[in-house]
């Protein structure tokens, strides 16, 4: 079977309902197997394969794909081998580099934020739906108002988990600024991640796009944040979403921060997001002419989740048609990783875009603590990069 003729097909079981089998076919197609799958009764019978990458998760498309087209007839009943299948068979830990998984336990607060600070809950809703977030503020009072740092957390992860993780709140506490967690929950993607790949939200007004622009608002409506200093960044699924928010959103953010993700429009569906993943996913074109947002972007050149050529992508759709001139330096972390990071300045001489290339990592948040998920604490520091790379950049700047 061709290529051409397996993507048509898994768009053919897409459209069926039958998430799965599209994506062990296209799985079998980026491993390089095309042979026909064996028939019977006229459809392909195929072996479900273990999806690696938790950045998608099949079985909340399809419950969107029920609610989206209710008349459609629903999927045939899985088999069941299949219906015994748990969600979790889709996003098991990364496999490899010797890198951490999710966490089995909750961290404990003195892992997540500063003794004397506070992080507490809140919730946000509009027409797209609700979400809940968690907020840190610093204990220093200021006379003038504070940057806000929006981060959208990986699949699998909620908003303590990636606290503890990249340690933005005792960063954050160094340098007097509020920080913000979104929290994506299971009902809206059973792997709790962000739909980054659904052409329904990557777009400016609707969808998880509005709910997190959204709470932004709000935090900045109840708290004193300079609106010139806004920030958002996030890991996998969640750099994903944060460069949708950097794309549709350049008049309320001042830079991004995007750790294993992709660019806005890398995909549409799940057959082109499980290419883009594997092999890199083009930017959305239509994102040009808008203002581009300065974006500092890590990506392991390890990464067998999401390709790192979309790191690449994400530069390019960052820096926009404007000639830059680049810069080149190269480090080793003590007993680490070394690594590769490319400066790109504008015809000003302001530096618009970072890009640090991890050699040897994989699929986590580098130089992160290992009380959170998905961290390989042998990288530079991503959290404190990712903060020294926003505050010198503030909106209209």
């Amino acid at each position: 079977m061709l290529n051409q003729d397996i993507m048509r097909e898994a768009s053919r079981l897409t459209r069926s309902g039958q998430l799965v089998e599209a994506t062990a076919l296209l799985q079998r197609m980026l491993r390089g197997a095309t042979a026909p799958a064996a028939k019977s009764g006229g459809a392909a019978v195929i072996t479900p394969a273990r999806l690696e990458p938790p950045t998608i998760d099949v079985k909340a498309t399809r419950v969107a794909e029920r609610e989206r087209h209710p008349a459609q007839a629903m999927p045939t009943q899985a088999t069941p081998a299949q219906a015994h299948k748990p969600p979790r068979a889709f996003i098991d830990a990364i496999p490899g580099l010797g890198l951490r998984g999710p966490i089995g336990r909750a961290p404990a607060m003195r892992d997540i934020a500063p003794e004397g600070t506070q992080f507490v809950a809140g919730n946000f809703a509009n027409a797209a739906g609700r979400r809940s977030y968690k907020l840190f503020s610093p204990s220093r009072a200021e006379d003038k108002p504070l940057p806000l740092v929006v981060m959208l957390h990986g699949c699998t992860q909620s908003p303590d988990d990636f606290a503890a993780g990249t340690r933005m709140n005792f960063l954050a506490e160094e340098q007097s600024c509020f920080v913000v967690y979104p929290e994506q929950p299971s009902g809206a993607n059973q792997a709790k991640c962000w739909n980054w790949f659904r052409a329904g939200d990557q777009q400016r007004g609707g969808g998880e796009p509005s709910l997190i622009a959204g709470i932004t608002r709000q935090i900045m409506r109840e708290h004193a944040i300079d609106p010139k200093r806004v920030y958002v960044c996030g890991l996998s699924a969640g750099g994903a979403a944060a460069a949708i928010m950097a794309a549709t959103y350049p008049d309320l953010y001042a830079a991004a921060g995007i750790h294993s993700g992709l660019a806005c429009g890398a995909a549409r569906d799940l057959p082109s997001a499980l290419l883009a993943m594997r092999q890199g996913g083009k930017a959305d074109s239509t994102v040009d002419g808008r203002p581009a947002v300065p974006t500092i972007v890590f990506h392991g050149d390890r990464d067998t989740t999401v390709h790192p050529d979309n790191s690449d992508r994400i530069v390019a759709q960052s820096t926009g048609a404007t000639r830059h001139t680049s810069s080149v330096v190269r480090g080793r972390m003590p007993g680490g990783h070394a690594y590769t990071r490319t400066i790109l300045c504008d015809p000003s001489g302001q530096v618009t875009s970072e890009h640090w290339a991890i050699h040897g990592a994989g699929h986590a948040w580098s130089g992160g603590s290992p009380a959170g998920s998905y961290t390989d604490p042998r990288g530079p520091d991503a959290t404190r990069e990712m903060l020294r790379f926003f505050l010198v950049h503030s909106r209209g700047s």
